[in-house]
Parts: C-alpha cells; structure tokens; sequence
C-alpha cells in the first residue's frame, strides 16, 4: 500500500505532500491541473521511462518520493533486502527517483539502485489501469494472462511445471541442434585425429626413444676415435706408457708398499695402506671396464645406418606433433581420448532424443491438465464478468471466452479469445475488433472486480447503495472527505493487496453506468487500496479519500 507521496517540480506541480490511506481514494480537477501529474509521479517510482521535459520550468530536477508498506508481502521486502536497503521498523519502505536534464536516479531504503529495481518492486505493490491496458486487453496473451490469473494458485503451479518442463526441452533441443550443425567438423575432427594416430602406431615410438638413438647415433660414428681413447686411458691405468712412465697401477703399489714399510714406526699409516688398497681395487676395476668397453666398439655400418633411417622417421613425428618422442607419445593419447568422445558422439544424440520425447509426453501431459482448467476457468470468468457488465449498464452484453487447441508455446497449448456480443443478435467479436472504449472501460473494470473477487473467495458484486452518499461531505482546498459505510477499520489487511491505480477507466461512460463503475471500484477497495483519477462525480462520490 502507499501510505505517502511527495512531489517536487513535477510538470506543473511545485510540491506536493500528499498522506493515502486503505479504501478508495478517488483524484479530480479540472484538465491541466496536475492529475496526470501525479501519476507520472507514480510511474518514476515504478522506475518505467522518465522524460526531461517533466521538469517544472525554471526548476534543474524534479523528484518524486513515495513510502510503501510492505509488511505483509515477503516478496516486496525480499527485492528491498536483496537491494541493499532497509524496511522500517513500521514495514515500510521509502523510494524514491530524482530527475534531471541529464539523467535520473532511483533510491530504494537509503540505497541508491538501479531503476530495473522500483520496476521489480513496483510488480508486487501497485498494479495499474489505464488507456493504455484496455489496448493490452485486447491482445490474446494479456487475455490468457488474466484467465491464467483467475483459474487460481493450483493452474499456476502446473503452469510452472508445464514452463520448466518447456525450458528444460528447449535446452536439450538446442544442445542436439548443436550436435547436428557440427557433425560436419566433428567428422573431419575425427578424420584428422586417425590418420595421426595411424601414422604414429606405423612407427610405433617408444618413451624416451629419441634420446637413447641419438646417443648411439653418436657412439658409431666416432668409433675410431672411442677405441683410441679408451685405449690410451687403459695404457696409463695398467701398462707403462709409450714415454717410459710407470702406470697408475704399478705407482700405487709403489706407493702401498712404502707406506707398509714404515708401518712399524706409526701405527697410523695402517689407515693410509686401506685407502691405497682400496684405490688400486678402483683402479683396476676402471681398467677392467675400459678394456671391455674397448672390445665392444667395433665398426657397424648397417647399425649406423638404421639408426639413421629410425632417427629420420621420428623427426617426422616430432616435426609435426610434438619437439620429443615423449610429447608425441602424450598427443597420441590425447588424441585416442578426444576420438572416443567425437564417435561418441552418436550415442548422445540419441539419449538427447530420447529426453526430449520424455519431455514431450510430460509435455503434452501437463498441456493437456492446463488446457481443461483453462476451459473451466474460462467458463466461470465468463459468467463473472457478465454478470459484472450486467450490473455496469451493459444489461443485454455477454461475454464468452474461447479456449481452443493451438501449437503448443512456452504458455501452453491453447489460444484464449475473448469475445464480446453487445446485444442479443449481435456477433461475437473479439474484443479487439468490436468493442468500443466505454465498452473496454466496463469489460476492463469487471474482469478486475472478477479477479479480486476470486482473491477475497467470493463472486458477490459490490453492496453499496447507487449514490454512495452516506455521510457529510467536508471539504476544504486540498481535499474532499466524506463517511463511509465501510470504514477504514473494516478493511482487512490492506498492505498484503497490491494497490490498484485506474487512470479514468470510467472515459466514455456516464449515467447510471457510471454510478456502477463507483460500486465496483468501491467494491475493490473493501479488500485493499484503489486510486482512480476520474471526471465523473457518480465515481467520485463513492471514494473513501478524494484529493482536488
């Protein structure tokens, strides 16, 4: 509910502090006097489109604050907390936009937010009527959309069902689609990926491979230059040298016998003679193992030249997947992985078509529910709004809603009409062919009494007398007041209804038409907050508040 707004150089009002209650309040004046004004006010703080050209002339920005209560609506207070901002301890919320020549901003309990977020918040607090719904009332999805509202809680939960069963299909459909698109490159992928991997197991690397040839490689083609290493190497280990020195062999001997000779002496140098011992053991093993290396070099053209040929065919793999043997062997496995999951590819094809017709029977089955409460409910709306329009002056109107099969959408499978016939004999037609404004204005304000009655769990029409006039009118140059017969005190617990603004719904009525618009707005606000700005005094009459 909106307990209070407050307007600053808005068009042509300069400020305006205006306090609203429960009920019905009812805006009047003369054309040009702000009216509109202040439902612009309303629509800033429901973060819709705001103009520069609003700004009060003269003035740099303009602003419009308003303080909700929300403390019987979780969803509301759920957008605020989400926001960053802060309910009052009285379950209100004050927001706020402020507009300028340059840009505007929006303000949400001490937050600065984005507009999106009023518009978010504004969905769950205030609904409003206009020239504008009467046209979206003529259009098939706002009809579905009010007989899916008034079908109740239960058509709204398979709704629901029936939307995640849609979205969960149209992931799985676009996922397969996907697939199909790409089939192509996929078999091209997987072509690719063979042929590698049977060029690589025709030459069949093995780890490390690479660098155990190249070695060899080396090693036969300097055997001459090996042998005479080696050789020279063992000479000096165990023979006398060609320039007449001793060997390491016989030195060391030398060395161990004058160390042992001395023994007697210092019996330290035993630990010298162990050290030599072990010295000529090492010695000799070296020579040992030179001397067989030595054996084992001898020239081997055609060992060099097939390590040459197996040297080349390597590089080939290496030059194209990879600078080792070893990263060859790597992409070959990556390769065999990513094989498997394009021939796989296939299988999941056909677990997603077979999801999807899961779905679609779940589908077609959750259609099929919706569809006959749909035709149910639209039999009882029917009734409802006619006999609304019965009692707004259009005793002869009848209206009738056409539930009828269709190609199934994220909504259902239905295509839902409403048809308006005037008068007996007259057609059928759809509302947005046939019907008149005044007519729209009736048929707009019954299927929202209908949609409130369904809310409140009753079907009864209003229970106000014609004139509403049940008390003393006083009045002075801000407002107009007068005593009702449903109280404020009788109106149960309006801040949990979300408020309902009508911008002249009564254009094109008048009379005793006009005095049932008042006794069904009336009506409606017994449940909640109504604000209509009207020119009729019959609608004007029955409000609980009326602003001038």
């Amino acid at each position: 509910m909106l307990s209070e707004l407050t307007i600053e150089n808005l068009g042509v009002i300069e400020r305006a502090d205006i306090t609203l209650g429960p009920g019905l309040t009812v805006i009047t004046g003369e054309t040009g006097a702000g009216k509109t004004m202040l439902l612009t006010a309303l629509s800033m703080l429901l973060g819709k489109k705001t103009d520069a050209q609003m700004v009060r002339v003269g003035a740099t920005s303009a602003a419009a604050e308003g303080r909700w209560n929300i403390a019987a609506n979780p969803t509301a207070q759920r957008v605020v907390d989400e926001a960053g901002g802060l309910v009052d301890d009285d379950g209100t919320v004050v927001a706020a936009r402020t507009l300028t020549k340059a840009r505007s901003r929006a303000h949400l309990g001490g937050r600065s937010v984005p507009a999106a977020v009023l518009t978010h918040l504004g969905s769950e607090v205030v609904t409003v009527h206009g020239q504008a719904d009467q046209m979206r009332l003529r259009t098939p999805s706002h009809q579905r959309r009010a007989l899916d509202t008034f079908a109740g809680a239960e058509h709204g939960a398979q709704l629901s069902i029936y939307a995640a069963y849609w979205s969960q299909r149209a992931a799985l459909a676009a996922e397969l689609d996907a697939i199909s698109a790409q089939a192509r490159d996929r078999a091209q992928e997987a072509e690719l990926l063979r042929m590698g991997l049977g060029v690589i197991e025709g030459v069949d690397p093995q780890p490390g491979e690479d660098v155990h040839l190249q070695a060899l490689e080396m090693r036969l083609s300097n055997i001459d230059s090996l042998q005479r290493a080696t050789g020279k190497a063992r000479q000096a280990l165990v023979d006398e040298t060609d320039h007449g020195e001793f060997a390491a062999l016989t030195m060391l001997d030398s060395a161990r016998r004058a160390v042992e000779a001395a023994l007697g002496e210092d019996p330290e140098l035993g630990a010298f003679v162990t050290r030599l011992n072990e010295l000529t053991y090492l010695t000799t093993d070296v020579a040992t193992d030179l001397g067989a290396y030595r054996d084992s070099l001898a020239a081997d053209p055609a060992a060099l030249e097939a390590t040459h040929e197996r040297l080349a065919a390597l590089a080939q793999l290496t030059r194209t997947y990879g600078p080792t043997v070893d990263d060859v062997l790597a992409w070959a496995s990556r390769a065999g992985l990513r094989l498997i999951e394009l021939e796989d590819t296939g299988d999941h094809a056909a677990d997603l078509e077979a999801q999807i017709a899961q779905l679609d029977a779940q589908i077609s089955q959750s259609a099929a529910v919706i569809s006959a409460t749909r035709t149910g409910a639209a039999h009882a709306l029917a009734e409802a709004v006619t006999s609304e329009l019965h009692g707004l002056a259009m005793a002869n109107a009848e209206l009738s809603i056409d539930v009828t099969p269709a190609v199934p959408t994220r909504h259902g499978a239905d295509d839902v009409t409403f048809r308006l016939t005037p008068h007996p004999g007259a057609p059928a037609r759809p509302l947005g062919q046939g019907a008149s404004g005044g007519e729209m204005s009736r048929v707009m304000l019954a299927i929202e009494v209908s949609l409130a009655a369904v809310a409140a769990g009753s079907l009864n029409g209003a229970q106000r007398d014609d004139t509403g006039q049940t008390g003393n009118t006083v009045r002075n140059d801000k407002t107009v007041r007068k005593d009702k017969t449903v109280r404020q005190d009788d109106i149960e617990h309006p801040a949990s209804h979300p408020t309902l603004v009508f911008d002249e719904v009564d254009a094109g009525v008048g009379g005793k038409a006009a005095v049932q618009v008042g006794k069904r707005l009336a009506h409606l606000a017994q449940s909640g907050q109504v604000i209509v700005v009207t020119h009729l005094a019959q609608v004007a009459a029955f409000g609980d508040h009326h602003l001038v």
